[in-house]
C-alpha cells in the first residue's frame, strides 16, 4: 500500500493488557524482546533521518502503541514518541513514552530492523471554527466536576490543579486514560471513539458509577467502623464506670461488685427457704466465676426470673357467693352449670378458711375445670368473668397449635435463648400464686419429634401433684395448688384420655333461640354500637328481628355469626347516615333483614328433603354443636346385576357398620315388619349422608338408615317433623347414646317437632331447657319397630317405591 499524505509508516509496539491515549506520558518495559524492538527501531529510522543531506537533527523518534487484547492486536492505535530510554532505579531497561495522536492500525511496511512496521492514519481532535459547541463545553465541565470528586476522595490533591487547568474537552477526555478503575475494555473503546462528546459521555457515566460503588462502600465501611468504635467505647466507659462505683463503695464502706447486688437482692427478697437456698447457691457460682465464663450471662438471667417471681404473692377471695353470682349473670347468659361449679367452689373454699382448713398435706384448694363445648358459647370469655367474680388475676395460655414440650414445661437453662415454660410465664404475669389461669384449646395440642406437650400437663393438672410442679428452667418446686385452671375445648375426643381424667368436666351446649336474643339484646348490640360510633337510642333492633337472625340467618350453637351479622346491619346503618339517607334514630324489625343483610340462609328443609321414600332426618352432634342430618336411602335396577351395599358421604367405620346393621336387621326381620326384602340380594343398596364433603361417624346414626331403607322399601314416606338419633342392635334394639341435649336443640331450631330417643337416655331430658320441652314431643324407644311406627307415614298413603 502506497503511504498517503496523511499517512504515517511506524514501527508498532505492543502493549499487552494495557491502553495509552492521547497525551499521556507513561514508562513503558522494554525488558520484552517485542517492545525493544520497536523501540530500537523508532530510534534507528530517526538517526537515519537525522544523519539526511541537509537535516541537522531529526525530530524525537515515533512508534504506534497498538493494545493487545488476548492475542489479538486492536484496530486502533496510539502514535507515540519516545521521550527518554533508560533505566529504571531498579536497573531495569525501560523507556517513557508520550501518547500524541489516535491512528488507524493499515496494511504493513518495510523499515530499519527487525520490528514490524505498519502504515496508521492518524486523527487528531481538532476544535470546530468558532470553538467547541456548548454542549461538549458543558460535559467537559461535568465530567471535570467527577474527576475532582474522585481525586478528592482518593487524596490526590496535586493533581486536582492540572485537571482544573485542563480546558480543551479533547484533551481532558484523553486524560481519562489515568483513571485506574476504568478496565482495559473501556480505555480500549475511548482509543476507538473519534467523537468528543461520545467520548466525554461515556467517561461521565462510569464515573458516577464508581462513585457511586464508592459511596457504597465508604457507607458500609463508616459503619462498621463505627460499631467497632462504639463497642471500644463502651467497653472502656463500662471499666472507667466499674472502677468510679468501686471507688465510691470503698469510701462509703459498702460492696460494689455485681455479684454482691444479686446476692443483697436474694436475701431481701421474700422467698420460699428452697429458693433462696438453690438461689444463694447460683450466687455463689456467679462470685466465682469470670466475666468471661459463658456461665455468667444465664445465671444472671435466671436469677432476674427467680426474683420476678411473685413466689408469696396471693390475692384475697372475694367470699361474697351472691356478688359472684351477681357478676357471673351480668356477664354471661345462661352456662348455669359452670357458674354453678365456681358458686361452689367459693362456697367450699370460704368454709375451709372459717375452719382454718386453707392448706391441708401442703396443698391448697385449686381446682381444674374443663369447659367442652362448640364455638362462641363464651368459654373463652368465661374465664375473665370467674377471675372477677373471685376477685383474682386472671392470665390466658394459647395452646392452640402447640407441639414443642419445651412450650409446657420450659427449656434447660444451658441451652442458648433458654426461657421457663407458659405456664411460669403465665404466674409470672399474673404477679400472684393463685391466679385464674385459663389453657385455651387444650384439645388442639399437637406432639411431633420434639415430644408431646399433653404430657406434659398431666402434672400441671392434676390436683395431687401441682403443688410442687418444677420446670425445667427454674428447678425448683413451684406451687401451683392454689390456681384455677380452666382448660378449654371444642370436643373430648381429642384429650387424651389420661388429661381428661384430672380435669372435671364441664360441658357447654348451645343456645336456646330465647337465650341467643337475651344475650344479643343485653351484651351484643350494646358492644357493636359501641364499635360502629353509635349511641344506645340512636339504633335499635326488636327482639324479632334478633330472632329471625339467629333462626334463619346464623343457625350455630353459639353466637359468633350472630354477632357478626348484628355488626354487618350497624355498619348498613353507619353507611347510610354518612351518605345522608337516613335520620336518626333507626329501628330495626324483623321485616327490614332483608335490606340490610339480604335473603335468609337457613329455612326449614326437612319437609322437602322428606317428601320422597327413603329419606330420614337423623340428630348428630359435631365439633360445632348440635346437627340435623338426612340419610338417603336407593336400590340399583334389577336388570342392573349390581349388588351389595354402597355407602357415600364420608363416612367413618363405626358409621358404616352402623348401616351394614341396619340392612341385615332389614334383611332377617322383612316379613315381621311387612317388608318386600326378598329382591335385596339381586339389587344393591345406596346410603348417603349429605353433605358429602364432611366427614362423619358415630353409631348414633343406626335408627336414622333403618328407617331410611324401611321407608325405601315400603314406600312410605317418612314424617318430615320427626327426627330420631339412636343406636341400633342386630336384634332390633335400640341403644343409648350421647349428646342429647345438643340434638334436641339442633332439633329445636330446625323447626322439627317430634324427637325419638333412646328409652334409656330418658334421664338426660333433665338437661334440656324446659321451654324447649315444651315445644318438642319426645318419645323414648325401645324397639326398631316403636321408631318406624312413629317415624313412617301410615300405610294408607300412597305407595311409591324407589326403582
Amino acid at each position: 500500500m502506497t503511504e498517503t499524505q496523511s499517512d504515517v509508516t511506524l514501527p508498532v509496539l505492543p502493549l499487552d493488557d494495557d491502553v495509552v491515549l492521547p497525551g499521556m506520558v507513561v514508562p513503558v518495559d522494554i525488558s520484552e524482546q517485542e517492545v525493544r524492538t520497536a523501540v530500537d527501531a523508532a530510534r534507528a529510522g530517526n538517526d537515519t533521518a537525522a544523519k539526511a543531506p541537509g537535516v541537522r537533527s531529526a525530530p524525537k523518534p515515533r512508534v504506534l502503541i497498538v493494545p493487545r487484547v488476548d492475542g489479538s492486536y486492536a484496530e486502533m492505535g496510539t502514535v507515540a514518541t519516545v521521550e527518554q530510554v533508560g533505566r529504571t532505579s531498579g536497573g531495569e531497561p525501560a523507556a517513557v513514552l508520550r501518547g500524541v495522536a489516535r491512528a488507524r492500525v493499515g496494511s504493513g511496511a518495510t523499515g530499519p530492523g527487525a520490528a514490524l512496521w505498519v502504515v496508521a492514519t492518524p486523527h487528531e481532535d481538532t476544535a470546530p471554527e468558532g470553538g467547541w459547541p456548548g454542549r461538549v463545553q458543558e460535559q467537559a465541565r461535568e465530567y471535570k466536576t467527577l474527576l475532582t470528586s474522585y481525586l478528592h476522595k482518593r487524596g490526590a490533591w496535586q493533581l486536582i490543579d492540572g485537571i482544573q487547568q485542563v480546558d480543551d474537552p479533547a484533551t481532558l477526555a484523553d486524560r481519562g486514560g489515568y483513571s485506574p478503575f476504568l478496565k482495559v475494555a473501556q480505555k480500549l473503546e475511548l482509543l476507538q471513539t473519534y467523537d468528543v462528546s461520545e467520548r466525554l459521555t461515556k467517561l461521565i457515566e462510569w464515573t458516577r458509577e464508581y462513585l457511586a460503588e464508592l459511596d457504597v462502600t465508604e457507607t458500609i465501611n463508616q459503619d462498621v467502623q463505627e460499631g467497632v468504635d462504639k463497642q471500644q467505647r463502651e467497653f472502656l466507659l463500662r471499666r472507667q464506670m466499674e472502677a468510679i462505683r468501686k471507688e465510691l463503695n470503698e469510701l462509703s464502706g459498702k460492696p460494689g461488685s455485681e455479684e454482691e447486688d444479686y446476692r443483697e437482692r436474694v436475701e431481701a427478697a421474700d422467698l420460699p427457704e428452697h429458693v433462696r437456698k438453690a438461689a444463694l447457691e447460683e450466687v455463689d457460682k456467679l462470685e466465682r466465676a469470670g466475666d468471661s465464663s459463658p456461665e455468667v450471662g444465664w445465671i444472671r438471667t435466671w436469677l432476674d426470673t427467680i426474683l420476678d417471681m411473685p413466689w408469696n404473692e396471693r390475692t384475697e377471695d372475694a367470699y361474697d357467693v351472691s356478688g359472684a353470682q351477681q357478676v357471673l349473670d351480668a356477664d354471661h347468659t345462661g352456662l348455669d352449670d359452670v357458674k354453678d361449679r365456681i358458686i361452689e367452689y367459693l362456697a367450699v373454699r370460704k368454709r375451709r378458711e372459717e375452719q382454718g382448713m386453707g392448706v391441708v398435706g401442703g396443698r391448697r384448694s385449686g381446682a381444674v375445670l374443663a369447659l367442652v363445648g362448640p364455638p362462641g358459647v363464651g368459654k373463652t370469655s368465661l374465664g375473665e368473668s370467674v377471675a372477677r367474680a373471685m376477685g383474682r388475676s386472671f392470665t390466658r395460655v394459647a395452646l392452640g397449635g402447640v407441639r414443642d414440650e419445651a412450650e409446657i414445661r420450659g427449656h434447660r437453662r444451658t441451652y442458648v435463648g433458654a426461657l421457663p415454660g407458659r405456664i411460669v410465664r403465665a404466674i409470672r404475669e399474673a404477679g400472684t400464686m393463685n391466679p385464674v389461669v385459663l389453657l385455651d384449646e387444650v384439645d388442639k395440642v399437637g406432639s411431633d419429634f420434639r415430644g408431646d406437650p399433653t404430657s406434659a400437663l398431666l402434672e400441671v393438672l392434676d390436683p395431687a401433684q401441682n403443688h410442687t410442679f418444677r420446670d425445667h428452667y427454674l428447678e425448683v418446686d413451684l406451687d401451683l395448688s392454689d390456681v384455677v385452671f380452666l382448660a378449654t375445648a371444642n370436643t373430648v375426643e381429642t384429650i387424651p384420655p389420661a388429661l381428661l381424667d384430672r380435669m372435671e368436666l364441664v360441658e357447654l351446649d348451645g343456645y336456646t333461640e330465647d337465650e341467643k336474643v337475651t344475650i344479643a339484646r343485653d351484651h351484643l348490640l350494646p358492644r357493636q354500637l359501641e364499635k360502629a360510633g353509635l349511641r344506645p337510642g340512636e339504633v335499635s333492633l326488636d327482639d324479632e328481628a334478633l330472632r329471625r337472625m339467629a333462626a334463619e340467618y346464623t343457625r350455630e350453637a353459639g353466637v359468633r355469626a350472630l354477632e357478626r351479622s348484628i355488626a354487618r346491619v350497624l355498619r348498613k346503618i353507619a353507611a347510610s347516615l354518612a351518605r345522608g339517607e337516613r335520620e336518626l334514630p333507626v329501628a330495626v324489625g324483623g321485616d327490614d333483614l332483608t335490606g340490610y343483610i339480604g335473603r335468609p340462609r337457613h329455612t326449614p328443609e326437612t319437609a322437602e328433603r322428606t317428601a320422597v321414600p327413603g329419606v330420614a332426618t337423623g340428630l348428630a352432634v359435631t365439633g360445632t354443636g348440635g346437627e340435623v342430618l338426612f340419610v338417603e336411602a336407593s336400590l340399583a335396577d334389577a336388570e342392573s346385576g349390581a349388588g351389595g351395599l354402597t355407602l357415600t358421604g364420608q363416612l367413618g367405620d363405626v358409621m358404616k357398620e352402623s348401616a351394614q346393621i341396619a340392612l341385615s336387621y332389614l334383611r332377617s326381620r322383612g316379613a315381621e315388619l311387612e317388608l318386600p326384602v326378598g329382591d335385596l340380594k339381586d339389587r344393591g343398596v345406596h346410603l348417603h349422608v349429605p353433605a358429602g364433603a364432611i366427614p362423619k361417624d358415630g353409631p348414633s346414626a343406626g335408627v336414622t338408615m333403618t328407617t331410611a331403607l324401611a321407608s325405601l322399601l315400603s314406600g312410605r314416606m317418612a314424617r318430615s317433623d320427626v327426627g330420631m338419633t339412636g343406636e341400633v342392635s342386630l336384634t332390633g334394639r335400640v341403644l343409648p347414646i350421647g349428646g342429647v341435649k345438643q340434638k334436641l336443640l339442633a332439633a329445636h331450631r330446625a323447626g322439627v317437632t317430634t324427637v325419638l330417643i333412646p328409652a334409656r337416655n330418658e334421664p338426660d331430658l333433665d338437661d334440656v331447657p324446659e321451654h324447649v320441652l315444651r315445644e318438642l314431643t319426645v318419645h323414648p324407644v325401645s324397639d326398631v319397630r316403636e321408631v318406624l311406627n312413629l317415624a313412617l307415614e301410615p300405610a294408607e298413603a300412597p305407595q311409591r317405591l324407589a326403582a
